[in-house]
């Protein structure tokens, strides 16, 4: 059942990617809920589809089934058009790789995805993006480009450029991913802030004490959300699996 006054609402999602003749099974059966306001956050082992999973939200993919509500809209069949206008208002993207183009300036870089946006004058997306900065303490250095930034700079100035259109939600995947742990600990800081002022929050990460951070975990393991008992149990016997294998090749080799 879908939570009250859910941003987000997914039910039964499913991903197959196609493959020759092969089908590989990413999602299977996912149901999800965001409110407005939550800090979120998505863990689990490599390769269980954590980061498919935030490409669906971000409608950089699509599902194969099941349905998807953004404010009470349903997105799981929108047109490409529709899609791209819907990311624009409604989600603000922050990546591990930061994304940032190396020949605009930190202003220029903010201010790019509002160049998308109909309806606003050059001084509104300048008042916006100087906002969007100071929110994340970069105001000073707007003029600078990407290669004059350390990686926790260049963090928070893509920051402020998935705050600057004020989404309806913020999208994080594995945001101290490229960073040392000092800069890490900053960008997860920032975005504790951004929650307490009141920004909705989903990450992706697979560092158990950034997923801390968030007011709600989620956990996945082979396309499926599991609980964190299911997820240590089925860690287990994973782990089982493989000694047992490694054993056999083992003794075969001896043989």
């Amino acid at each position: 059942m879908t939570a009250p006054n859910a941003l987000i609402a997914m039910k039964d999602i499913a991903k197959v990617f196609y493959t020759d003749e092969v089908e590989t099974h990413a999602l299977s059966g996912v149901h999800m809920d965001i409110k407005k306001g939550e800090y979120v956050s998505i863990s689990g082992p490599s390769g269980c589809g954590k980061s498919t999973l935030l490409s669906i939200l971000g409608l950089l993919d699509t599902p194969t089934g099941g349905s998807y509500r953004i404010n009470d809209v349903p997105v799981e069949d929108i047109s490409a058009a529709e899609r791209a206008r819907i990311r624009n208002k409604e989600i603000g993207f922050v990546f591990q790789a930061f994304n940032l183009i190396g020949d605009l300036s930190v202003f220029e870089n903010v201010e790019l995805p509002l160049t998308y946006r109909d309806g606003l004058t050059k001084a509104e997306r300048r008042d916006r993006v100087q906002s969007a900065l100071e929110r994340v303490g970069m105001a000073h250095r707007l003029k600078h480009y990407p290669a004059q930034l350390s990686g926790g700079q260049q963090q928070r100035v893509a920051v402020a450029r998935a705050l600057v259109g004020s989404p309806s939600i913020l999208l994080a995947d594995e945001p101290t991913g490229n960073l040392d742990s000092k800069n890490g600990e900053a960008v997860m800081a920032l975005l504790d802030e951004l929650h307490q002022a009141g920004s909705t929050i989903c990450m992706v990460t697979h560092d158990p004490r950034y997923a801390d951070f968030a007011q709600r975990k989620i956990f996945m393991f082979d396309g499926r959300v599991v609980d964190e008992e299911t997820l240590q149990r089925l860690r287990q016997e994973e782990d089982q699996r493989l000694d047992a294998q490694i054993a056999r090749a083992r003794d075969r080799s001896v043989a």
